[in-house]
């Protein structure tokens, strides 16, 4: 069983359209999706799940959808602060991305729920929200650049250790996701833990995100497990 598993939530639009719904009804009924995968995780006994749920380049989508879809988000922050299977399970919840160029009020939400679960270190949810692999490489460049002008990171300690210190899963106990699923069949990263994922096994799902069961997460776990990873050895 994989220790991290990555999964990048794709589909909602195409979903809604095939169903003759709004893109609003796809959203939302992905976001019902996210909360059941929770469940099939801790059941499983996986210790970490990502989620890519929002891009930076994703703000660039109509306004009216972008606003839709982060007050959704906003309301499943909220509902997931108070959700007691978080606690029962001790599930640390983190937010990976430039949160700053959220709204407030969902900025608000993503801090209580951080706060609410920050002890916890059995299970961990990270949400990548308002994010990009390029975005957090820099980030963490300019953050190891700012410790060597104030003399607190020499540059000859600086190596692939140290850098992870620098990026947004610096938390985890295992940053790099052991397998990485894709819905909707389209077969590329997007941007997606770019440092992290150097050796992940990939999984692209013909199924949009809205329609992932929990079948689907157990075949892809299932692929996984057939593999012989070798790390480039």
């Amino acid at each position: 069983m994989p220790e991290h598993v990555g999964i990048i939530l794709d589909g909602n639009r195409r979903w809604a359209w095939e169903k003759q719904l709004t893109i609003e009804d796809g959203h939302f009924m992905g976001a019902k999706v996210g909360e059941e995968l929770l469940d099939w995780t801790v059941e499983l006994g996986i210790k970490t799940l990502t989620l890519y749920v929002f891009s930076t380049e994703n703000f660039e989508r109509q306004s009216d959808e972008v606003k839709g879809l982060l007050k959704l988000i906003e309301g499943e922050a909220r509902r997931l602060g108070s959700d007691r299977r978080l606690h029962s399970n001790m599930v640390r919840v983190k937010i990976l991305g430039r949160t700053d160029l959220l709204p407030n009020s969902l900025q608000e939400a993503l801090v209580d729920i951080e706060k609410s679960t920050k002890n916890y270190s059995h299970h961990f949810l990270n949400v990548a929200i308002a994010y990009t692999g390029r975005a957090e490489i820099v980030d963490a460049t300019k953050k190891i650049i700012e410790d060597v002008n104030q003399g607190v990171l020499s540059s000859q300690q600086l190596d692939e250790d140290t850098f992870m210190k620098y990026l947004y899963t610096a938390h985890l106990p295992n940053p790099n996701p052991d397998l990485v699923i894709r819905t909707s069949g389209e077969e590329r990263l997007s941007g997606f833990l770019l440092w992290q994922s150097a050796y992940s096994e990939l999984v692209f799902v013909d199924v949009y995100w809205p329609g992932f069961r929990k079948i689907d997460f157990l075949r892809a776990l299932r692929l996984y497990q057939r593999r012989h990873r070798r790390f480039g050895r």
